[in-house]
């Protein structure tokens, strides 16, 4: 597996290696070793989440406050999304900075999200599997979120706003500046 670091501290791009012959092929997505190494630190998982979207939808920026907060690490089983993190640490030089990279079923490509980042995604295929695992278990009471179109983050979602299929939570998240402190 290669691990490459983004323009956000602590923000990895994961391309495992696959292996292909005329069954299909194999690649080992997830190796503890391997990952604490890559991202150089501890990482424990304790929960898998999965989502089914089509075409448009749009989830996100979503992130968990205080000691709630989570890492995650994110992929696409089927299909293909645009994946956007965004750095929300006030003390971090890239905060407000946001990396996105096109996920999908057919590149394998992972993206390591570290504790104190906002996380969305949009769907760009006809229809997407999504599935994350966090280093910490989900509360309701820590949520936090930043508006999908905040203009101070300037993210390029590269699909028009009348195309985009948002949940009514997701629409009247706060932008960064009136957001929910990470920490």
């Amino acid at each position: 597996m290669n691990f490459t670091e983004t323009n956000l501290k602590g923000c990895f791009v994961l391309e495992p290696k696959i292996f292909k012959d005329e069954r299909g092929f194999f690649m080992e997505s997830f190796n503890e070793s391997t990952f604490e190494k890559g991202v150089g630190q501890k990482v424990h998982f304790v929960q898998d989440n999965q989502s089914f979207s089509s075409k448009g939808v749009l989830r996100g920026l979503h992130y968990q406050t205080k000691e709630h907060a989570q890492a995650k690490l994110v992929r696409v089983l089927a299909g293909e999304v645009l994946d956007v993190a965004v750095d929300m640490r006030p003390e971090s030089p890239t905060y407000g900075q946001s990396f996105s990279i096109l996920l999908s079923g057919e590149n394998q490509k992972q993206l390591f999200i570290p504790r104190g980042f906002a996380h969305g995604f949009l769907v760009t295929s006809e229809k997407a599997a999504f599935f994350y695992k966090c280093d910490n278990f989900y509360n309701k009471e820590s949520e936090g979120g930043v508006i999908y179109n905040d203009p101070t983050l300037k993210i390029d979602w590269k699909f028009s706003e009348a195309d985009l299929i948002i949940s009514e939570k997701d629409a009247i998240l706060p932008t960064i500046e009136n957001a929910k402190k990470v920490w």
